[in-house]
């Protein structure tokens, strides 16, 4: 697999067929999952209107910001202050979503474009998780 310097200060595989979709419940849901149970906060959902989904080759990634939802507790509530505000990134490889980054807080001046584990060309298509912010 070819590889190229990107932009954005990373390197990135050129991987072919990168392009967005729409995520449907399923996916979403899932990949909540895998997020609850790495803060641990159960009364969590993504950001309306700002959930990035899409695959380049065979992998599927997801770009997401959550918030508290009816039910949330004071330390949830207090905890999503700060990790509601960075956007979260997530893969699929056919095993199963895994949490493979965050955009840390004040966000990346490029966005997605700026977390090495999204592939240039989706970061692109996504237009740089411009919606999320």
């Amino acid at each position: 697999m070819e590889t190229t310097a990107s932009g954005a200060g990373h390197t990135t595989a050129a991987i072919p067929g990168c392009r967005n979709l729409t995520a449907s419940a399923e996916v979403k849901a899932a990949v909540t999952r895998v997020y609850r149970q790495r803060v641990h906060f159960p009364h969590i959902e993504p950001v309306s209107h700002g959930f990035f989904y899409g695959q380049c080759g065979t992998v599927h990634y997801a770009a997401t910001r959550f918030q508290p939802v009816e039910g949330a507790t004071y330390e949830e509530l207090v905890g999503m202050q700060d990790e509601g505000s960075a956007a979260q990134y997530f893969s699929d490889s056919g095993s199963g979503w895994a949490h493979v980054g965050s955009d840390g807080f004040p966000a990346r001046p490029q966005g997605c474009g700026d977390v090495p584990t999204i592939p240039d060309a989706l970061a692109e298509a996504w237009k740089n998780c411009s919606i999320a912010r």
